[in-house]
Parts: structure tokens; sequence; C-alpha cells
């Protein structure tokens, strides 16, 4: 039997091919997937002896066929999951998924075995089998839990509760002096196969528990219980209570060392960056050094101006050389008339005369 998937759930539906068994005709219009039942997400599943089943109806299974097309509301197809459900975790939970996946309309049935039924076949349980009846109902798949499930299950069983399917994982369940369990199922064509969820189950927990017994201790003894209640002996008690005061005087060891190596990061950080700053600092200081007192800086070029400024103001320009004179013409001196000599004259007019004597009166001539 090919096991149906999600996609096959939501594209496959009814086929008008007539009526079958179950109240359907041609004319019922099957939606894919069918609302479920506000009780069982609002309230905790009922149990199988509190809920009234209508026997005045015949009981006829519906066929695979029948089931992934989409029955009526009125007709689920009621599919039965059981097991143990110890230390109720997720692999329980995605298993019942699966089983109220499996068709459109599904009424889903979980059984759980009683204490006695799993200390005899399987073994000593963690939860009694109240819990573990209350951690099932609480499963918004499940809409009836039936306690006290019996451990192979019967054709009377199969009938009483009309169950047309059983939902499990494909690996063959050895117990009870079987090979497998649900090879009769399996052979009736009413199985349903699921897949488990790798990583989780109730022994992986416990093993857990086991290998980390001290700790576990420990822990419970520090949150109050006391070694009468963990089954623990006195010595064992002092032990543990030595251990957790050296763990934690460990820890206080432990912090100090982590804070005291942020404390060296910080001053370490703190000390690079200032160690940057001051190479930058000194850099700055440097080219600033040199481009003042440098063999080409600024003091060189202002000492060589101050000094041609010096130099300037102690030995100024000479003078420019007098105008040069225009050549002119020569002229006849003056002459005193009726007279051949000069006359006379003091040393002033003496002068006077001579400088007379060598003036140009060419004009007067002329007149």
């Amino acid at each position: 039997m090919e096991p149906p998937t999600s996609s096959r759930l939501n594209s496959r539906k009814r086929r008008k091919d007539g009526s079958g068994p179950n109240g359907a005709t041609e004319l019922d219009g099957i939606p894919p997937k069918m609302s479920r039942r506000s009780l069982g997400l609002r309230e905790p599943a009922p149990f199988s002896d509190e809920v009234e089943l209508d026997y005045s109806k015949p009981y006829i299974r519906v066929t695979y066929e029948e089931a992934m097309r989409g029955t009526p509301l009125d007709r689920p197809v009621r599919v039965y999951a059981d097991g143990i459900f110890d230390l109720f975790h997720s692999g329980h939970a995605r298993a019942l998924m699966q089983a109220k996946n499996l068709f459109p309309n599904t009424y889903l049935i979980v059984g759980v075995c009683s204490d006695e039924l799993t200390h005899n076949f399987k073994g000593f349980t963690v939860m009694n089998e109240n819990e573990r009846y209350d951690a099932v109902q609480h499963c918004r798949y499940v809409d009836e839990v039936v306690r006290n499930a019996p451990w192979t299950l019967t054709p009377e069983f199969l009938a009483e509760h009309r169950i047309d399917f059983v939902a499990h994982d494909d690996i063959p369940y050895s117990s009870a002096g079987s090979d497998d369990v649900y090879k009769h199922i399996k052979e009736a064509g009413m199985f349903a196969p699921t897949q488990r969820t790798e990583g989780i189950s109730t022994s992986d927990i416990i093993t857990r528990i086991v290998r980390d017994y001290d700790v576990y201790v420990r822990r419970n003894l520090q949150r109050g219980y006391t070694a009468k209640e963990l089954n623990v002996s006195f010595i064992n008690e002092k032990k543990y209570h030595l251990q957790e005061r050296v763990d934690k005087v460990k820890k206080r060891v432990k912090d100090v060392e982590e804070k005291s190596k942020e404390f060296v990061q910080k001053v370490e950080e703190k000390s690079i960056d200032l160690i940057q700053k001051w190479e930058e600092k000194s850099r700055e200081f440097i080219g600033n050094f040199l481009e003042m007192f440098g063999p080409e800086g600024a003091l060189k070029h202002m000492l060589k101006e101050g000094k041609g400024r010096m130099l300037q103001a102690i030995s100024p320009k000479q003078s420019p050389s007098s105008s040069p004179t225009h050549d002119r013409s020569p002229s006849p001196s003056f002459r005193w008339p009726f007279s051949t000599k000069s006359p006379p004259s003091s040393p002033a007019n003496r002068s006077r005369n001579e400088s007379a004597v060598t003036y140009d009166i060419s004009e007067d001539e002329e007149d």
C-alpha cells in the first residue's frame, strides 16, 4: 500500500462514480480537507468510555481509495494509533499529526496501554498510566483516547471502536512472542504507515538522564528535594553538596579570570590606541619642525629675506647720473657796442661777463 503524501491530500477529490457503502452519492461535493472538530482544539480529548456511539447503523469499513477521495462530514475515516507515550515528546506528537492527516476527513482514536501491560511487555515507565493518559488527551491532533488499550489488536476491539485503519511506523514491532504485532493488520489492508522522528525517543531521554545522573541529582538537591526523595544515601548527599560548593568556587575563580582577561584586554586596547595617537602626533610634530627649521624650511627663507632688507637699508642704491646735455650750434659771443674790448668789471662782473661771452645770442644777431 502506497503511503499518502501531503500533495495527494491537497489534490485528491471525490470521484463521482456512484453511491458507496457509507452513504456517499454522485452529487456529494467533498472538499479535500475538512475542518477539525473544535472540541479537540479547545478542550482535552474525551475518553472512549465517555463517547456514545450509534450502534444502530451497521459498521462498514471504508476502502483506502474512498478514504483518500474524502468521506461525508458525518462519516469521518476512523484511524487508530496506539503506544505507551511515556515522557510524551515531539516524536509522539509528530506521529499523531501524521495519523491525523492521513485522509482529508479523519477522526483519530489513540490507545494508551496500562502500566501492567507495559511493565510486562516493555519495561518500567517513568510516568504512570494516568499521567500518560492525560498527556495524550492534551495533544491537539487527538479526538478520542482509549485507556487500557490492548497490546495486540483483535477483530473484536476493531469492531467495537469501528476502526477503519491502524496508523504506526512501518518498522516491524516484535513483542509478545511475535515478530510483528501489526502483521495481521497489514494482511487485512488496514495498516497506514507513518514516519518515525529520528533523534528523539523515550529511551534516548532516559539514556541522557542515566548518563548524567550526578548532574541531575545535584540539580534537584539544589532545587529543594531531599536525599530521601531522590533515594540518595547520606554520604552521597554530602558528597554532592561538597561538589556543589567546589563548583561554585571554580565558577567564581573562572569569573575572576574572565574579568581580569577583559581588563587586561581593555588596557591593551587603550595602550595601543595611545601609542597610535602618540605616533601620529610625533609624525605631525616632526613634519612641522622640518617644515620650519629644515634645510629648505620657512625659517631659512625668512632669514634670507630679512638679510636682504638689512643690506638694502644699510647701502641704498646710487642716484642716477646727470641728464645728458643736448648739443647746440655755436653762436658768436656778445660784444659791447662801440668797443672792441670788454669793459672793466669787478670780479663778480668779470665772471658774469665771462659767462656772457659764452652765451648764445644768435637770435639778437638775426634781429
